[in-house]
């Protein structure tokens, strides 16, 4: 058996009382906390972001195909080209392409009996990706189309619904922008369902509706749309795969636009909870680390007797600085297991049961929500031990200036 080992172990494992072991137990408790902490903090911004995206993605998709307009901004209104089923077919073919519909966008004024609302209405079809806006669904139902006219019914948020004290089944009318110099259209629909996102831009903003409303309005044919939205089955691949359709796919007229660069301040505002979680686990890593070099500078002290007696018996320098490197891997070792079983079950509770609620106007959610990933919590858990383990070295040196006389006589 390996001599420091040996030794590290029966100190590690000395169950008499003293200093040192008061000491231990905090640096212990010090590097649980630490990486409890950072896998919440992990799991915390991960779900975060998530959430958010999600929501994003799932109202508007991840790329937009217009026609191209100079300084075209979120509530630009599109101009008009021909459905091309070929084309869709196309792009279906894309392997990162998970779906694909039309749409087109109109701005408007909503009036109930007591209040208006300016908005921007989205048309859509019948075929369009209904089970991912079902889920922002909190009352009513889905639109309803018919192929003899357009459908009467709307979506409106839960926002818009209390801000036009209004609610399922009640009618509004909307008056339609028309631009230039003719007067706004107005035409008397019906609220079939409310929906919530908890996103501002969105649930201020939009109205759903049916597309065929909006061609009729701006006297287009059954077949122009204002663009296409499509869904790719991951996102982080939207702009290699925006790039790809803008140059292989589509004819010159046509130009793609990911949701990031519709929504920038949106996405910024995410990337600046990665900023965050840095800054938190690089204080936890701190903590840790000044924990556990204060816990191996009283070990050394209160061993120096045994260092000089090791060196009298002719051991070597770094075969005594292995020991106390052995503790200390000992120590953070089990500070490790201890805080990911800490983090890892606080992390459960709140997935399952939600405890930690969130200001949802603030934080666009109502339960902060979680979302960890194995492979981050394996580097936080190998980047704490040999962060600590390296850093250790320093203080370990220390024994290289005892002398065994008068580590001998040190009291």
């Amino acid at each position: 058996m390996d001599l420091s080992r040996f030794i590290a172990t029966r100190i590690a494992f000395n169950k008499s009382s003293s200093f040192s072991k008061f000491i231990i137990n905090i640096a212990l408790c010090a590097t649980a906390i630490s990486v409890a902490v950072m896998i919440l903090a992990t799991g915390l911004v991960n779900g975060f972001q998530q959430v958010i995206q999600d929501k994003i993605f799932s109202f508007w998709g991840h790329i937009h195909i217009n026609q191209y307009q100079p300084n075209a901004g979120p509530l630009t209104q599109e101009k008009s080209f021909e459905l091309s089923p070929a084309l869709m077919q196309k792009i279906g073919q894309v392997p990162q392409v998970n779906f694909i519909a039309p749409y087109a966008t109109k701005s408007a004024i909503i009036k109930s009996d007591k209040e208006i609302d300016g908005v921007m209405f989205k048309g859509v079809d019948k075929n369009y990706d209904w089970p991912k806006l079902q889920q922002f669904l909190v009352a009513g139902n889905l639109l309803q189309f018919n192929d003899s006219s357009y459908s009467q019914g709307v979506l409106i948020s839960a926002s818009m619904a209390k801000e036009l004290q209004v609610g399922v089944n009640d009618k509004i009318i909307v008056y339609f922008i028309q631009g230039g110099s003719q007067p706004p259209r107005a035409r008397k629909l019906t609220v079939t369902g409310i929906y919530k996102t908890a996103i501002e831009e969105y649930d201020k903003t939009y109205v759903i509706g049916d597309i065929d409303l909006i061609r009729k309005l701006n006297d287009w044919t059954r077949t122009e749309i204002g663009g296409y939205e499509v869904t790719l089955k991951d996102y982080h691949q939207m702009q290699p795969v925006a790039r790809y359709i803008d140059e292989h796919v589509l004819t010159d007229e046509l130009f793609t636009r990911t949701i990031q660069e519709i929504y920038p301040n949106i996405f910024d505002w995410l990337q600046l909870q990665n900023k965050n979680e840095i800054i938190i686990i690089v204080i936890m890593t701190i903590v840790a680390i000044i924990n556990m070099i204060t816990a191996i500078l009283i070990l050394i002290l209160e061993r120096t007797n045994m260092v000089g007696i090791l060196k009298s018996l002719g051991m070597r320098n770094w075969k005594i600085q292995r020991i106390f490197i052995y503790q200390a891997a000992y120590i953070v070792i089990m500070g490790i297991l201890i805080g990911d079983v800490v983090g890892l079950g606080l992390a459960w509770l709140q997935q399952t049961y939600g405890f930690f609620k969130l200001p949802e106007d603030s934080y666009y959610m109502s339960v902060a929500a979680i979302s960890l990933r194995w492979k981050e919590v394996v580097l936080i858990n190998v980047g704490t031990l040999l962060i600590c383990v390296t850093v250790l070295l320093l203080p370990s040196l220390i024994i290289r200036k005892i002398t065994p006389v008068k580590a001998i006589q040190f009291k």
